[in-house]
């Protein structure tokens, strides 16, 4: 491609430095940055994806090498309720190869676009840069600008190469990419009074789903998602709702204080995990978009959801007495996961806090009392905690089942790989069946006994 401009890239500083949240004034560097080349746990790129992926009408065209596509292409079970062709089912990637990185990839990005255009017709394309092409130095921007005026749709560059950073700051870029490329560009239909944009609900395995149906009820309007079951058209008017909502995710906290700055849009921090946290992030929806009748019809909704919940949990709550559990998840899980259990009535007396933020970290400690025990690094942790406090239970990824299995204590993942939603009142008897069932099961049991040989 020739005509190159300057571009504008987001600059990383600036994200990093966030005056919205409330511990860079305190700390030498931001909430859950990653040294450049120790990208333990996921690159900046991974998160860009996981943050933009869930848009199912939006084609998402990775310029890099086909290994980059293959490192996080389907990561989370994401679903949508989109009736056209699903675009989180497909990968498209323009397999930079070594002539790209010596003669330049523009020309094969712009190639790739408009084969996505010609067999897919999406309703837009983010196209992500990834290491190699940021060091090569193909301009993304140019391409996505000239295939723009071509098609007439957006066609969003993503500016997050893997070595700048770590997933949290990778979603950063992600909202700033929506932020400069989408927000804005259309007018909403209909009455927008109670309008919300939920920020940071992935979706995974359908949470978003299960408090939707109250706010539908109490006549809250989702004007747009960022990103779970997201749709193009949608996000383009999020500039005229009235509040905008954080669900689980400060990684995007730099998206929604922006949005603030520019179009006056409040924002408020909730959880959907648990009892407690739902009624309370429910309310705090109403009363953030500050109309008394809202507020006043919420409250009798909550009253009787939170009265016909407790009915139901009684016999759960009545098996769990004296139960305790070792919670090893990531990030806002650490402490929303844990309060979901609290209100089964069961004791979390440990939580992993490796890939969480101070805020996550402070809420961690909020839940679990002087006595719960933070981990920063379960891995070795876990099994010692167990053996400590006589857990009964472990709930973490796939990947820990063998350290209960060794422990002989039962075990539910709950990791984004999960199968079931845990999200809401709903999620929140699901999770108390799965945890009778984990305590009930028989093959646990067995792992408890002796073998023939040691007894």
């Amino acid at each position: 491609m020739k005509g190159h401009a300057v571009s504008d890239k987001p600059k990383i500083k600036d994200l990093l430095d966030e005056s919205a949240c409330e511990h860079n004034a305190t700390k030498k560097k931001a909430c859950n940055t990653t040294t450049p080349g120790a990208t333990s746990g996921g690159c900046a790129f991974e998160g860009a994806q996981i943050s933009l992926f869930p848009y199912a009408d939006a084609a998402h065209l990775v310029h890099g090498p086909l290994t980059c596509l293959s490192s996080s292409w389907e990561t989370r079970a994401t679903p949508t309720s989109y009736e056209g062709r699903d675009m989180t089912q497909m990968g498209f990637t323009t397999a930079v190869t070594t002539n790209d990185v010596i003669f330049g990839g523009e020309d094969k990005l712009y190639d790739g676009i408009v084969y996505v255009m010609e067999h897919y017709d999406p309703k837009a394309i983010f196209v992500y840069s990834t290491c190699v092409t940021a060091m090569i130095g193909d301009d993304i921007d140019v391409v996505c600008r000239h295939a723009e005026k071509k098609f007439n749709i957006p066609i969003v560059p993503v500016h997050a190469p893997g070595f700048v950073g770590g997933k949290n700051l990778g979603s950063r870029l992600g909202g700033e990419a929506v932020l400069k490329n989408l927000i804005g560009r259309k007018e909403p239909q209909g009455d927008v009074s109670h309008a919300i944009n939920l920020i940071g609900d992935y979706n995974v395995t359908g949470d978003m789903w299960q408090y939707k149906p109250i706010l539908d009820e109490l006549g809250i309007r989702i004007l747009s998602t960022l990103s779970g079951d997201g749709r193009i058209d949608e996000i383009c008017t999020a500039h005229r709702a009235k509040l905008n909502v954080i669900v689980c995710a400060k990684s995007l906290v730099t998206f929604t204080r922006k949005m603030k700055e520019r179009y006056g849009i409040p924002f408020v921090s909730v959880s959907f995990y648990g009892q407690r946290d739902t009624t309370n992030a429910i309310m705090a929806i109403a009363e953030g978009i500050g109309d008394p009748e809202l507020i006043e019809r919420t409250r009798k909704v909550l009253a009787r959801e939170e009265q016909r919940l407790d009915e139901q949990l009684t016999p759960y709550r009545e098996l769990f007495k004296g139960k305790k559990a070792v919670l090893n998840t990531g990030g806002n899980k650490s402490w929303s996961i844990a309060s979901a259990l609290q209100d089964l009535g069961i004791e979390v007396v440990a939580t992993s806090v490796r890939k969480a933020t101070e805020a996550d970290k402070e809420k961690a400690r909020e839940y679990l009392g002087e006595n719960g025990v933070l981990m920063t690094n379960p891995g070795a942790e876990q099994a010692k905690m167990i053996d400590k406090f006589k857990a009964d239970l472990l709930l973490a990824g796939g990947r820990s089942l063998y350290t209960a299995i060794k422990k002989g204590i039962s075990f539910i993942d709950v990791n984004q790989e999960k199968k079931k939603s845990y999200g809401a009142y709903n999620g929140l008897l699901s999770l108390a069946e799965d945890v009778k069932n984990a305590l009930e099961n028989p093959v646990f049991r067995c792992v408890r006994k002796e073998v023939p040989w040691e007894k």
